[in-house]
């Protein structure tokens, strides 16, 4: 069972950046699509960015195209989200997810996987 826990969060004025950590155990990361989730208050969850388990595709919400980019170091079991250009419509708890079934593509298509962290906060503000 993987077990998967977030960090990296904080207050960041409009237009700074935070890049997000996702450190991942108990299970081997190479085997898993791996993605970033987020959910503001009173809102659905979005997905933000998917990668596959070789990091050689990956998926952007259009809200973040450009501005965010999604990583991995499998020999590390860690997934990241560098987050550029950051606005207050970025604040919401993002969420890492992994899945050993699911593709990428399927896990943003469907903001859906099999593990899940805990969450870390992300407030854009000024």
């Amino acid at each position: 069972q993987l077990q998967l826990v977030e960090s990296g969060g904080g207050l960041v004025q409009p237009g700074g950046s935070l890049r997000l950590s996702c450190a991942t155990s108990g299970s081997t990361l190479e085997d898993y699509a791996t993605g970033w989730f987020r959910q503001a208050p009173g809102k659905e969850r979005e997905a933000v960015a998917c990668i596959s388990s070789s990091g050689g595709s990956t998926n952007y919400a259009d809200s973040v195209k450009g501005r965010f980019t999604i990583s991995r170091d499998n020999a590390k079991n860690t997934v990241y989200l560098q987050m550029n250009s950051l606005q207050p419509e970025d604040t919401a708890v993002y969420y890492c997810a992994a899945d050993r079934i699911l593709t990428h593509q399927a896990m943003c298509a469907r903001r859906a996987g099999r593990y899940w962290g805990q969450g870390t906060q992300i407030t854009v503000s000024s």
